[in-house]
């Protein structure tokens, strides 16, 4: 029995936004347990078995403390910014499909839509850094809008490779027209991508926007409370959606065994081996400096990826 468009509609929305609710929030205790034990640091281990409730501790201890709003603030676009930083991600989240019929919102182009979408959340750092009437947060800002300009045209570039040899705009039509093979055609485009993506995130060893040692925590260093932890937030729900991007553009979406009933599974599964690798990189790797930041995507990134979408329109035209 089919449900009506409006029960419909809800009950996608309540799915999305619960899985955006704990996504993250696995995220980052994943995050914080697995970063502890290959570091050798025990961390709290107070909160719960194996300090397994340690996140649900930080929450309160974010909700209980004063939402603290500079004088020098800008006050409106202070208190906008952590908004527009996680709103995006949301909205992301509803467009990329889980399967074939596991979709919130299968909108045309879905593939130009989340890209554009997750793009957004860049303004929400730059409103943090501008908003705070704090100059070490003003440069953390400004080095994050300098380090979107440079990786987002290698991503475009990589997802557009993956575009060309499926022949669609569509996120769905991507993961149905992906063959095994694609791992190796692709594989400099999924390098590059993954990349990228870590560097839009501001992750390490991509933090030069937050540099602790340098700009204490860039563009919030003057958030606290609720604010703070929205940022927080964002940032995990950064690593979900480019790693649920990533999976249905260079590992197939929901292909596997038994794809036609655990679609959904292989597409989680596929899309946590990536947040785990993400995750990785920050243990690993030292900082890079922004001169070596800036090198790196315009001196490497940006003319592989070319490379790739030439060869995929070449093998396109030749095998296509």
């Amino acid at each position: 029995m089919e449900l009506p468009l409006t029960v419909e509609i809800i009950l996608k929305a309540v799915v999305v936004l619960a899985a955006f609710l704990t996504l993250p929030l696995a995220i980052g205790q994943t995050e914080h347990k697995v970063m502890a034990h290959m570091q050798g640091r025990l961390g709290p281990m107070e909160a719960g078995p194996h300090g397994i409730a340690q996140l649900v501790a930080d929450g309160i201890k974010f909700v209980q403390k004063e939402d603290v709003t500079p004088a020098a603030a800008d006050r409106w676009v202070f208190r906008l910014a952590p908004a527009v930083a996680l709103i995006p991600y949301l909205v992301a989240l509803a467009a990329i499909p889980w399967s074939a019929a596991w979709v919130a919102a299968d909108v045309p182009a879905s593939l130009l839509f989340v890209l554009a979408v997750t793009s957004v959340g860049i303004f929400g750092t730059l409103m943090a850094g501008w908003g705070s009437g704090n100059k070490y947060s003003l440069v953390g800002g400004m080095r994050a809008g300098a380090q979107l300009v440079s990786y987002e045209l290698p991503m475009v570039l990589a997802a557009a490779s993956v575009a060309l040899a499926a022949g669609t705009l569509s996120l769905t039509g991507i993961a149905q027209a992906w063959s095994w093979w694609w791992l190796l055609w692709q594989l400099p485009g999924a390098l590059v991508f993954l990349i990228a993506a870590v560097a839009e995130l501001q992750r390490v060893p991509f933090d030069a926007p937050i540099a602790d040692a340098e700009v204490v925590f860039g563009p919030y260093t003057e958030y606290s409370g609720l604010g703070f932890a929205f940022f927080l937030l964002a940032e995990y729900a950064g690593i979900v959606v480019m790693s649920l991007l990533f999976t249905v553009l260079f590992l197939g979406g929901w292909s596997g065994p038994w794809s036609d009933t655990l679609g959904p599974v292989w597409t989680l599964l596929k899309a946590t081996m990536v947040a785990i690798l993400i995750l990785w990189l920050r243990i690993a790797w030292p900082r890079v400096r922004e001169d070596q930041l800036q090198r790196l995507a315009w001196v490497v990134l940006v003319p592989v990826a070319l490379v790739q979408l030439a060869l995929t329109g070449v093998g396109v035209v030749v095998w296509g």
